[in-house]
């Protein structure tokens, strides 16, 4: 599901406008519809971010005979970019808490920008995006606060392949848990 909305919103909304959409998240807002932030780089490799509404609209299709005219109703996506921002005026992201599973953080702009994820792992996928975009295309480590850096960062023998190595991990360390309870223990 999110693969084909990702290629509408690419096809609709970024590539007229010669952006390639990067990333996105779904993230909640308190207006009505459907909010995602989206990073996008441009021809010229200018990074943006920006939250992307959509709305649902309903068009009234007529079709049929000359005799008998029908109409019927569709309902279609329509995506409009209401808040735009640069990469490189991104001064610090906020995690705000790095011990507790809380999907919320802050883009610090030239103000504090609130933005709540659908899920923690949704808010770690955009930051690892941002840090590689910020590293690839602005030259200057992007400025993290309160993250874990184990899920941004993974160590170097787990290369950055995002939420996949972190499970992984939490597979391989439980296997050794099962592993070492399974061991005989010396009664002496």
């Amino acid at each position: 599901m999110s693969s084909l909305l990702k290629e509408e919103m690419r096809r609709v909304l970024f590539r007229p406008e010669g952006q390639s959409l990067v990333e996105f998240i779904e993230i909640e807002e308190p207006s009505q519809g459907r909010h995602f932030l989206c990073v996008s780089v441009s021809k010229s490799k200018v990074v943006q971010l920006c939250i992307v509404t959509c709305q649902k609209s309903q068009n009234s299709l007529k079709s049929g005979s000359k005799r008998s005219h029908t109409e019927r109703s569709t309902f279609q996506d329509s995506y409009k970019k209401t808040e735009v921002w640069f990469l490189e005026d991104l001064t610090l992201v906020d995690g705000r808490d790095p011990d507790v599973d809380d999907p919320c953080f802050l883009m610090h702009f030239d103000k504090v920008r609130t933005v709540t994820a659908v899920s923690c792992s949704a808010k770690y996928s955009l930051v690892r995006a941002l840090v590689a975009l910020s590293d690839q295309h602005c030259q200057r480590s992007l400025n993290l606060q309160n993250f874990d850096w184990a899920y941004i960062k993974p160590t170097s023998f787990y290369s950055n392949r995002g939420d996949c190595v972190v499970l992984m991990q939490v597979c391989f360390y439980a296997f050794n848990l099962v592993c070492l309870s399974m061991c005989p223990v010396p009664l002496d």
